[in-house]
């Protein structure tokens, strides 16, 4: 009989990174699973107010709003109604001091738990530090996404590492022949947008390409971030586009501001010469955007964020500095005039995708919780599940 999972996460119609990953991620255990997967308890902001989704897909079975006083325990008892419990674990999506809330929705779990860890901090405060060795030790297996998050999180953290598996983020098979060059190459950033992102560095790229007929076009395509929106409304967007202005590039430099379905977005990213990760973080060991460029054949530029260097490092991508547009825009002629330098970076993730597509990694999610349910009779006695990579 198949497993049945409940999650708990944030979830479509909210849009991050995480929502999505959940639902991708359910949507592939459902196939493998005949369908019988299960359900969600979805994670909402307090602060979302009238803003917050009202309409729920059929799949969740329950909300828990930060904050709201026997909400954890209610969450817990639905979980428990399925075979295994997948948590995401970010700080920023549950109620109280960095997200401590969960603990008590852990604490009230009754069966197996996976606890997918989306990030993992090289400098913590005393009490993110706390709440992450928590989370681990209330979880029977921990999931991390990449090699450098499971090696920094065992060396930084008292955490069984023996409970630590890495299974990578997942994507939706988006590959297709690499096209004969025609026409204004395209150069690609997407997701959502906010200071951090380095868009910057990558229109200032552009301003030093004006030699190149056609003058490759950057595509920056994503809402901005909600919380930077609440923030700070627009104004990370306004300066990308006087900077654009200011460079002499506005005609080179587009910007579609919308949220795109996977469909639409899938289009989008075939439609791309060049993907383009001109991050700022130091210390990003995760990446959804990078996967799925790899997963759809593109060559990729990127900045040495950890994750990054892990995928790409073995010539998948080119790596460069961070803030370095000098750089960038090295690597961008490289590809849009050596078609050479194309084929071989579509050749290489070519030969790292099929790991990557989200049926893969779903049924590596679906053997570890068959060998948690399967230990789960004796708690008490067996020992943590050994780590998959």
């Amino acid at each position: 009989m198949p497993l049945s999972y409940g999650f708990l996460s944030t979830y479509p119609p909210t849009q991050c990174g995480l929502a999505t990953f959940t639902a991708a991620l359910r949507e592939q255990l459902a196939h493998l699973g005949s369908g019988a997967v299960g359900g969600v308890v979805r994670l909402l902001d307090s602060s979302a107010g009238p803003a917050r989704p009202r309409r729920a897909p059929t799949e969740v079975v329950g909300d828990l709003v930060a904050g709201t006083r026997g909400g954890p325990q209610l969450a817990a008892r639905l979980l428990n109604s399925f075979d295994v419990a997948v948590v995401q674990h970010e700080y920023g999506i549950y109620g109280g001091r960095d997200g401590d809330e969960v603990l008590e929705v852990l604490h009230h779990l009754a069966g197996p738990t996976v606890v997918v860890v989306h990030t993992v901090l090289v400098h913590p405060t005393g009490h993110q530090r706390h709440v992450l060795e928590a989370v681990a030790a209330a979880a029977d297996a921990v999931v991390v996404m990449t090699e450098t998050a499971r090696v920094r999180l065992v060396a930084g953290y008292q955490v069984d590492a023996h409970r630590v598996s890495v299974i990578p983020h997942g994507a939706a098979d988006n590959r297709t022949a690499v096209p004969a060059r025609v026409g204004r190459p395209t150069v690609l950033t997407w997701g959502l947008i906010g200071p951090g992102k380095g868009i910057e560095w990558g229109i200032a790229a552009v301003a030093a390409l004006t030699d190149l007929e056609p003058v490759p076009r950057y595509l920056v395509a994503g809402e901005t971030h909600p919380k930077v929106l609440a923030r700070e409304g627009e104004a990370y967007r306004d300066s990308l586009v006087a900077l654009a202005r200011r460079l002499g590039v506005s005609g080179s430099v587009a910007f579609d501001g919308r949220y795109l379905d996977a469909v639409a977005l899938g289009e989008l990213v075939r439609g791309a010469d060049v993907v383009l990760l001109p991050y700022d973080s130091r210390d990003q060991v995760t990446s959804g955007v990078l996967i799925e460029a790899v997963a759809a054949l593109k060559p990729i530029v990127a900045t040495r964020f950890p994750h990054a260097v892990e995928l790409l490092g073995d010539g998948t991508g080119i790596l460069v500095p961070h803030g370095d547009s000098a750089a960038i825009a090295a690597a961008v002629r490289s590809i849009v005039t050596d078609d050479g330098v194309a084929g071989g970076l579509a050749r290489a993730t070519a030969a790292r995708a099929p790991e990557l597509l989200w049926p893969a990694v779903a049924r590596r999610y679906q053997r570890l919780a068959a060998e948690l349910v399967a230990r789960a009779g004796d708690r008490t006695t067996s020992r943590p599940v050994a780590a998959t990579r």
